[in-house]
């Protein structure tokens, strides 16, 4: 086995992630306890990325990747100087798994994402049968932050 990463934006699209990380393969899916979707960059071009809030939680998909596959995510993240990496622990199954994650760094800015953008994570939260109504609600949110 690999490392296991912790996708919750546009990763969580199969399609895409063929593509992007060959070599990568669904370990699970979990849930981010404690944590918020949110969108950060530019104003008109932010991407997702997650924050603490107590009581939030974020559907993810845990892949299994390889070194490639990292090197690979690194350079689509913008790593390190769009994205940080972290590890952090993910509920599987009610039990607690610690993986690795990409957050944004702390200095972008609320913005919104493109609808092409929305539409990849849309996929994803399909691809994996996962609540829309998170995504919706990070979304309704985004637009009252950026207003």
């Amino acid at each position: 086995m690999g490392k296991l990463y912790i996708a919750y934006g546009s990763n969580l699209n199969l399609a895409q992630m063929a593509v992007r990380c060959p070599s990568a393969s669904i370990y699970t899916k979990g849930v981010l306890n404690n944590w918020e979707l949110v969108y950060r960059g530019s104003k008109a071009n932010s991407h997702a990325t997650i924050i603490r809030k107590q009581g939030s939680t974020v559907p993810v998909l845990v892949w299994d990747i390889q070194p490639k596959d990292e090197r690979r995510l690194d350079i689509y993240e913008g790593y390190p100087n769009y994205y940080f990496k972290k590890n952090i622990m993910v509920t599987i199954e009610g039990k607690k798994k610690k993986a690795m994650v990409y957050i944004m760094n702390n200095n972008q800015l609320p913005g919104k994402p493109s609808e092409q953008y929305i539409e990849t994570i849309l996929q994803g939260y399909l691809d994996n049968d996962m609540d829309i109504h998170i995504l919706n609600k990070s979304l309704e949110r985004n637009s009252i932050e950026c207003r």
